[in-house]
């Protein structure tokens, strides 16, 4: 790939990945602000300003070096800090802050899906250039969703199954939120690793967030009235 295309490349996944990882850190500060947890607010995370929520590895090097070499979109941003004990509710409240990113995501994908109808009114030159950073931001947002909604701490899905399961069962699951990052790790890069190695089809991210995100993609592109 020559400079051009890397630039080009670059510039239609950039805007919709900042956008998503912004737009979902915040909500998850602003709804713990409202639900009695300034400690986002006071740290300046409450804010659509992407440089706060970027973490230069997680959110930049790893996403380009993973779209450069045809694999998986997989990266993550600065968590926003929340103190769940100062929140009015504190189990049913940390559902609330948890749910919010993923929520706010699927709205970003509505969005876009709906703005699509606008590119025949853009100038020919960029149309091309528009209608890939939407089809991007479609699928970035809804991959975050589904993705974030796995119930394994520390991603929002895992907060939200220690928020509503029976207090027992809560707490063990807590418990696997030191090891959630190295569990990700195994099953979305050794596991299918080993599975090529072995002739066996072991990607399971593909089942537990490809399979679903393809549906929901369904469900919104016909919603729009896109398909």
């Amino acid at each position: 790939m020559d400079f051009e295309g890397f630039l080009y490349l670059a510039s239609i996944w950039v805007l919709p990945v900042i956008l998503a990882i912004t737009m979902h850190e915040a909500a998850h500060g602003w709804v713990a602000w409202k639900l009695g947890d300034d400690t986002a607010k006071l740290l300046g995370r409450v804010t659509f300003n992407p440089l706060v929520h970027i973490d230069r590895f997680g959110t930049v090097i790893l996403p380009a070096i993973l779209i450069m070499a045809g694999g998986i979109l997989f990266g993550w941003a600065k968590p926003v800090p929340v103190n769940f004990a100062r929140l009015g509710h504190p189990r049913r409240d940390m559902v609330l802050v948890a749910v919010a990113g993923p929520a706010i995501n699927i709205g970003l994908a509505i969005a876009s899906a709906i703005a699509l109808h606008l590119i025949q009114f853009l100038p020919e030159d960029g149309r091309e250039w528009v209608l890939r950073n939407l089809i991007n931001s479609i699928n970035i947002n809804l991959l975050l969703a589904v993705f974030n909604m796995i119930p394994l701490p520390p991603l929002d899905g895992g907060r939200v199954a220690v928020g509503m399961l029976p207090y027992r069962f809560a707490v063990q699951l807590a418990k696997l939120e030191r090891f959630g990052l190295f569990i990700l790790i195994g099953l979305i890069f050794i596991l299918p690793f080993a599975g090529r190695e072995l002739g066996y089809d072991l990607n399971i991210f593909r089942w537990i967030v490809g399979v679903p995100m393809e549906f929901l993609r369904g469900i919104l592109l016909n919603a729009v009235g896109l398909i």
